[in-house]
C-alpha cells in the first residue's frame, strides 16, 4: 500500500506539465503586447520625450517579465516535473539544469525588484500625473519588495552556505 501511494504522489508531478506549458502561452501574450507597445513608439515625431521614456521602460518591463517566465518554466520544469531531453546540436541554455529551488526563488526575487524599480521610475518619469500618496505608496511597496529579496538571500545563505562550493553553486556530495 505505502509503495503504491509513494509511486501515485511520484507520478503526480506531472500535473505541474500543463501549468508549464500555460506559462510559455503567457510568453505569445507577452510579445504581442510588447509589439503592440513598439508599434506605439513607431510613431516617434508624434511621441513626447517623456512618453519615449515611458514606452522604452514599458518594453523593458516586459522583457524582464517575460524573461522570469522563461526562467520559472524551464527551471521548474526541471526541477519538479522531468529533466529536459535537448540534443547536442539544439541551443543550450548556460544555467538550464543549475537552479534549485532556492536560487529559483532568489532570482525570481530579484526579477520583481528590477521590474518594481521600472514600474517606480515610470511613476516618478511621469510624477505630475502621481499625487503624492500614491507614490509614497509606490516607494513603500518596492522597499518591501527589496528587503523582503535581501531577507531572503540572506536566510538562503546562512541555510545553505554549507552546501555550496566557493563559487555558489550547490557541492556535489
Amino acid at each position: 500500500m505505502e509503495r503504491l501511494i509513494e509511486r501515485a504522489l511520484f507520478a503526480s508531478r506531472w500535473l505541474l506539465a500543463p501549468v508549464y506549458l500555460g506559462l510559455s502561452l503567457t510568453l505569445l501574450l507577452l510579445g504581442i503586447k510588447f509589439f503592440e507597445e513598439v508599434w506605439h513608439l513607431a510613431h516617434v515625431w508624434q511621441v513626447s520625450e517623456s512618453d519615449m521614456i515611458l514606452g522604452v521602460l514599458a518594453l523593458i518591463d516586459l522583457s524582464l517579465v517575460a524573461s522570469l517566465v522563461v526562467m520559472v518554466m524551464f527551471s521548474g520544469y526541471e526541477n519538479f516535473v522531468s529533466r529536459l531531453d535537448i540534443g547536442e546540436g539544439d541551443d543550450k541554455l548556460g544555467w538550464l539544469g543549475k537552479l534549485d529551488a532556492g536560487t529559483l526563488k532568489l532570482k525570481v526575487a530579484a526579477s520583481i525588484v528590477a521590474i518594481s524599480s521600472i514600474h517606480l521610475l515610470q511613476k516618478f518619469v511621469n510624477i505630475e500625473n502621481t499625487p503624492n500618496d500614491k507614490l509614497m505608496w509606490y516607494v513603500i511597496l518596492h522597499l518591501t519588495f527589496v528587503v523582503s529579496a535581501l531577507l531572503m538571500g540572506v536566510l538562503d545563505r546562512i541555510a545553505f552556505a554549507s552546501h555550496r562550493d566557493d563559487d555558489g553553486t550547490d557541492a556535489k556530495h
